[in-house]
Formats: structure tokens, sequence, C-alpha cells
């Protein structure tokens, strides 16, 4: 049902309250509806994407391919808006062309965090912002774990990217499972904070995820092939095939490459402006 102010309302009772988040336990009595996609993308093969606000540059990398890929595939990908993990699956998403579903702990009306505006009007342009609470309630701490139930519920499958040993998306996982739905975890180093929750998971029997594929396969969806770019120079396809294997800084791929720095450092600019590969933290990794 759509109102005068611009939202939509779904209860239990409407033809397209979704299914699978009618089948948790204690599912929302009303889901209230911000964008310009149809209430049924609520009800299409979905993933749930989520992770630490204080991500590393591997795990937003990580979060930001999974969006592209799994949307591209056409999954709809739903993650909680927040800092981090979250925000990456849905820029992610958006740029695989896909769509991408927000739950928000607060009003559909109160972009939150607010430096997030911008990229809850993208979503909102193709996708849906989604909230079990009336339109103008403020965000608090105790309504995040309430809605990771509606993050979990509204998918088959949930990826956790990275999470410390405390982090609200152990929440969502653990909601996942009792919900009887797969759950994968991005596997981790072993000395790493961010990836305490996910290694954790792993060894509790989660999933490990080491390839789009996998979730692909288990939504029964078919991976979309990406046109591969033609780099214009050897070089840069010399430095492409040394990324392939690992991750380097500009140093190491000169010693590796034997390339002089003039020349890998043009090599790496030709990959950036392909799409190829991106930098963080004086790191470069291929994007896919």
């Amino acid at each position: 049902m759509k109102t005068d102010r611009g939202y939509r309302v779904l209860t239990r009772r409407s033809a397209d309250y979704p299914e699978l988040l009618a089948a948790i336990h204690d599912p929302p009595k009303q889901l209230y509806l911000r964008g310009d996609g149809s209430s049924r993308l609520l009800s299409c093969p979905a993933v749930t994407i989520v992770g630490t606000r204080s991500c590393s540059p591997y795990g937003a990398q990580v979060a930001r391919r999974l969006g592209r890929e799994l949307a591209a595939a056409g999954a709809v990908v739903i993650s909680g808006l927040a800092r981090g993990v979250d925000a990456e699956a849905h820029r992610g998403a958006l740029e695989g062309e896909g769509a991408t579903v927000a739950v928000l702990g607060c009003g559909i009306d109160r972009d939150y965090p607010r430096t997030h505006s911008a990229l809850a009007q993208r979503i909102a342009t193709s996708g849906l912002l989604v909230s079990e609470y009336e339109p103008g309630t403020e965000p608090a701490p105790w309504r995040f774990p309430a809605r990771n139930r509606i993050i979990a519920g509204l998918a088959k499958v949930t990826i956790i990217v990275e999470a410390r040993a405390r982090s609200g998306a152990l929440i969502t996982a653990d909601f996942a499972l009792e919900g009887g739905r797969e759950v994968f975890a991005v596997p981790g180093e072993i000395t790493s904070a961010l990836s305490r929750g996910t290694n954790e998971l792993l060894r509790l029997g989660a999933a490990p995820l080491v390839d789009p594929e996998d979730v692909i396969e288990a939504l029964g969806l078919e991976k979309a092939i990406a046109p591969r770019n033609v780099l214009r120079s050897e070089e840069a396809t010399r430095v492409r095939k040394f990324l392939a294997d690992q991750s380097a800084s500009v140093d190491e791929l000169i010693r590796s490459s034997g390339l002089a720095v003039n020349v890998v450092a043009a090599a790496l600019v030709e990959l950036e402006l392909a799409g190829e590969a991106v930098c963080a933290e004086g790191v470069y990794r291929l994007i896919r």
C-alpha cells in the first residue's frame, strides 16, 4: 500500500510480504518501503552481505566485488547501509547494475549514518530502503540487532566478509543459521582481529567463500561474464599477471617484474583507469 507521504507499507497480510521473512521467528508486523524498486524485490533470489564497519582495504574490496558480481548475476543484494562492508556491498551492487536493498535500524526517512545520504538516494532510484520502524523513528543502539533478523530473513544466503569477535555481523549470522539459511564466511588472516569472528564461523562449520560463483550456484543463478578490458601496453598486461598471484606494493612490483620505476607507475595508472586494479594504503590489488 502506498501512502500520500511517498512511502509504501507491507503488512503480513499483504500479497507481496516476502515468504522467507514470514518464516522467521518474530517476523515484523509491517515493513515501510522507500524507493522506486518494486516490493517484489523482497521475494527475489537474494544474498545478504554484512561485516564490520571498520573493515580493511581487503574487506572493502571483497565486499564490493561480491556485491557487483552477485547483482550482475541477478541476485538482490541485502545489507544495512552501515559504514564499511555494508556500504561497499551496496556500492558494488549498484556498479553491477543490479538491485540492492538497505534495511535500516531507524525510520526510512532517516538516512543513517548521515554520511551515506547520497548512497541511500542511489539505492532508492532502483532498489529499496526498508524498515519495520515508522517514519520519523530515530536510530537507537538496540534497534540495530533487532533489524539484523530482517537482513538475514530476506535472503537464502548470508555472507560475513569481516567481523571482530563481538561484531554485530555475527548476530546476523546467528539469525541466518537459526532460520536454516546458508552462511558463508570469507577466510581472513589468523593474526587479524578483523577476521577473528569470520574465522570462528569457519571453525564452527560455516562454508568458506573463495569465489562469488559459490553463492551464485547456491542461489540457482548463472554468472554474468564481464568482458575483459583490453590493455594498451604489454607492461600493463605483465603487471596485471603479477597482481593475479597476490597484492603488492609498487616496490614489490618493481622487484618482481624487473621493470623500471616509471614503467611500473605508468602500467598501474593504466590498470586503474581500466578498472582492473585498485590501490589502498599503498598496496595494489586486482579488482577482478
